[in-house]
């Protein structure tokens, strides 16, 4: 199974593959870490976002993408744009959006921590967020939480 996890901040997206075979993550090289809205957020550029993600989606045969959730009010609330990025992303025929709650993501990575230090793994800083999506996306798939 291949995951794209994201992070929205304001007007773009940041993502990192990731993969899980059998008991082995891996993170596959991506020619492309961070996708861009305009400022305006109109319809064109909309539709270019959407394009560019669904054909990344393709070419990487990414079949989940697990998105970190923003508040919707309050100090640290997602903005106009990153709502819009939110619903070209749950549109994409082909792959299956999960938004993360925090609190899922902190139970989940209790039970199975990160096993490598962030710097190991040849991603960029701004990264970190999207990675650690990624990861908790995968490990609460492969083992989901025991019921009772």
């Amino acid at each position: 199974m291949r995951v794209c996890g994201i992070e929205i901040k304001s007007n773009e997206a940041i993502i990192c593959l990731m993969e899980l075979d059998g008991d082995l993550v891996q993170i596959p090289d991506c020619r492309q870490t961070r996708f861009q809205l305009s400022k305006t957020g109109d319809q064109e550029s909309m539709q270019k976002l959407q394009f560019a993600l669904a054909k990344l989606f393709t070419d990487y045969r990414v079949s989940h993408v697990a998105i970190k959730e923003r508040p919707q009010k309050g100090k640290f609330a997602g903005s106009a744009l990153g709502f819009k990025i939110e619903a070209a992303l749950q549109l994409i025929d082909g792959v299956t959006v999960h938004v993360m709650a925090g609190s899922e993501q902190k139970d989940i990575l209790k039970r199975n921590p990160i096993p490598v230090d962030f710097a190991d793994t040849g991603l960029k800083g701004f990264q970190e967020t999207a990675f650690t999506v990624a990861y908790a996306f995968l490990m609460g798939k492969k083992y989901p939480k025991p019921q009772g």
